[in-house]
């Protein structure tokens, strides 16, 4: 299956981080796809709801085959090509199926524990953030730090890109990007900087991939996104 190349056609939206997940796992593997812009400022069409009922964004098709809902697509992907990428093992390795849970559980912990206080600062008014912002990054501290402790520069001693990044980093690029565009507060990033290194360094090393800041990315066009949406 993965010695062919197979005919992809991706239905995103750059504003979305989920759909971002789908064009990092990608462009990582070096896959060739067309890709089809869904407005998610509008109802969907019949011709999409016909393809993804919950009308959503990503859904791919992969050789005429309709896979949806980020993470499955990202993970069919990292599973059809695990002999030639580094982003998940095969479940069939020696340390396979340990690497997998872990990789499934710092996904988890940044998305459940993480992002919320994130999520919650940005319907927040400037001098009300700071609260949110604390349990931000008190929760990477708590959560991520530890995780990342053999980081190389990437999430288990790797050298290139892993799920865990393919999954985590459309949301850590938007929240660095927040602060340096001034729609969060500096001290933000000193505050991850000084508080959880392991961290800062990781998510810079993911900033910085080409897989994760080229392609769809466009800090521009997101930061003006955000300041439209927070009001600023």
């Amino acid at each position: 299956m993965a010695a062919q190349t197979p005919q992809i056609k991706l239905y995103t939206n750059p504003l979305s981080p989920w759909s971002h997940r789908a064009h990092i796992a990608l462009d990582e593997l070096k896959l060739p796809y067309e890709q089809e812009i869904v407005d998610i400022s509008k109802p969907r069409t019949a011709e999409y709801l016909a393809l993804n009922p919950r009308g959503l964004v990503p859904t791919m098709s992969y050789n005429g085959q309709i896979i949806t809902e980020s993470a499955i697509i990202t993970t069919f992907l990292a599973d059809t090509f695990s002999t030639t990428s580094s982003l998940l093992p095969a479940s069939s390795e020696s340390n396979g199926p340990l690497m997998r849970a872990r990789i499934s559980f710092f996904v988890d912990a940044y998305l459940t524990k993480v992002v919320p206080s994130f999520m919650k600062s940005q319907k927040m008014k400037n001098g009300e953030r700071d609260s949110a912002l604390a349990d931000f990054v008190n929760a990477i501290v708590k959560e991520l730090e530890p995780l990342l402790a053999d980081a190389g520069p990437f999430y288990g001693g790797s050298s290139q890109l892993t799920l865990a990044e393919v999954l985590t980093g459309p949301f850590i690029v938007r929240a660095y990007l927040l602060s340096k565009h001034g729609l969060m507060p500096e001290s933000l990033l000193s505050d991850l900087a000084t508080k959880a290194p392991r961290f800062d360094t990781w998510a810079k090393a993911v900033i910085d991939h080409p897989s994760v800041s080229g392609g769809i990315w466009n800090e521009e066009k997101m930061a003006a996104f955000f300041r439209s949406k927070m009001g600023a």
